[in-house]
């Protein structure tokens, strides 16, 4: 259902494209190395893969217009949790990638024309 921002209706998949363009470009800015976006497997997504310091890293973005609800981090249920470890694990069956793994959540609060990035190392498993 589209949301009514500045005046103009987007839908949320616009929105959530945009986190993860933000995320991307901050992972790339901050020394990450991106392997892949939005890989699926089965019913699972995961938005980025990517390399820093020997480890693989799979990050979850989560974009909001508001706080109203929570902070765009606290919508990353359980559930999710363990459909994205279950798509990481057949992603490093595919690449055949035995060493340390992270599973990271970018959240993104885009408001009024400015983007909050909050990235959130280490944050389940």
């Amino acid at each position: 259902m589209p949301k009514l921002i500045n005046g103009r209706f987007i839908s949320m998949q616009t929105i959530g494209t945009k986190g993860e363009n933000l995320a991307a470009e901050y992972l790339v800015a901050n020394g990450y190395e991106i392997l892949a976006r939005n890989y699926r497997f089965k019913k699972s997504e995961i938005d980025i893969i990517c390399q820093k310091d020997g480890l693989m890293i799979f990050v979850e973005v989560k974009t909001r217009t508001s706080r109203s609800f929570g902070e765009p981090e606290s919508f990353v249920s359980n559930t999710q949790q363990a459909a994205i470890i279950k798509a990481a694990e057949e992603y490093m069956r595919e690449v055949e990638w035995s060493g340390d793994i992270r599973f990271d959540i970018v959240a993104i609060l885009s408001k009024k024309g400015e983007d909050e990035i909050l990235h959130l190392k280490d944050a389940f498993y």
